[in-house]
């Protein structure tokens, strides 16, 4: 029965986050129609804008089902920039070594800090934030200048179109085909594989079970400590990926890079339906909760008269009414469980 709540919470969570979506996007298609809303290439430029942060708000939903939290990822996501950055404009490196840099750095600050939570038992906000520092820091220490990229093989990957059999016509009577990036395959790939871990899996379970209640998994005979280094470290390598491809979109590499793209990932999981306290959360809905938020920003830029501010104003309006929600469904399931 406690299995049947929890997928009805989710899914009560999910459905409330898709139905915001669906009703802003709508929105936005009628009121700015004459700006080109309603293009489909407006849309996919939604996954384009936020390929990196859909990896990263991914991995940081495994994470939080656990009841932990990692504020670290926009630092660690402007070192991998930086890294990879200095590694083939400075050091004259291949574009692969920055792409195996880029992994390894994530899976190091998982696997730091997973072991320090998971072993050490210390509070997952102060590993992250010593995370977040050391991070930046090192950031300023590998170039404190920007630094470009002009790699041809990367910028070949960062301007490869994919060209999609739909399209629509401008002013002019030229017909233009939709495209992607490759960034955005595999953005979805990562949220579809971790779903699918997540559901079909005993690693997927034994999240849920922690992130429930610890004392209950521990009982259940689920080794916690193992799992949570191997959450931490699994989201590290996810950090290290959505690090590249936010690379990608950017093109270069610089200390004050991804700056709150950690609350960003943090939001969008919590607007996805994922409980700051665990054991309850999904991928597809961080997924949609990242287009929440690319949303409201295409909102305000095409609005054109409003400040950048209030895409953080809306955003943080949300979150709140989002908490306030999971804070409900909390004091009922706690009814539930003394009746």
């Amino acid at each position: 029965m406690e299995k049947q709540k929890k997928l009805n919470d989710s899914t009560f969570l999910l459905m409330i986050t898709i139905l915001l979506f669906t009703v802003m996007y709508v929105m936005g298609m009628f009121v700015f129609a004459d700006k080109g809303f309603a293009k489909p290439q407006m849309f996919l430029n939604l996954f384009i804008s936020n390929a990196g942060l859909i990896v990263i708000g991914t991995g940081l939903t495994l994470v939080m089902i656990t009841g932990g939290i990692d504020i670290s990822v926009g630092s660690v996501t402007a070192l991998i920039s930086m890294v990879s950055a200095y590694l083939m404009e400075v050091s004259g490196l291949s574009v692969y070594v920055a792409v195996l840099s880029s992994l390894l750095i994530g899976l190091l600050f998982g696997l730091l800090h997973g072991y320090l939570v998971a072993y050490l038992n210390i509070q997952p906000f102060i590993v992250t934030l010593a995370g977040m520092f050391l991070a930046r820091g090192l950031t300023a220490v590998v170039s404190t200048e920007m630094i470009a990229i002009k790699n041809e093989v990367f910028l070949s990957w960062a301007n490869n179109k994919i060209y999609l059999p739909f399209g629509t016509v401008n002013k002019k009577g030229v017909y233009l085909p939709a495209y992607i990036y490759p960034t955005v395959i595999i953005a979805i790939l990562v949220v579809v594989l971790i779903f699918l871990v997540l559901r079909y899996t005993s690693f997927g379970r034994k999240l849920y079970a922690i992130g429930g209640n610890t004392q209950s998994a521990l009982m259940m005979g689920i080794r916690v400590q193992r799992v949570k280094l191997l959450t931490y470290t699994l989201s590290g390598l996810l950090t290290g990926i959505g690090g590249f491809l936010f690379c990608l979109n950017s093109g270069a590499g610089f200390v004050e890079q991804a700056k709150g793209l950690e609350m960003d990932a943090i939001s969008s999981a919590v607007i996805g339906g994922t409980l700051l306290s665990g054991g309850i959360g999904n991928p597809i809905g961080t997924l949609f909760g990242v287009l929440i938020k690319g949303t409201i920003s295409s909102l305000v830029t095409t609005q054109g008269t409003l400040s950048s501010w209030w895409v953080r104003i809306i955003l943080s309006l949300l979150l709140c009414f989002f908490i306030v929600l999971q804070s409900a469904i909390a004091i009922r399931k706690r009814k539930r469980k003394k009746i």
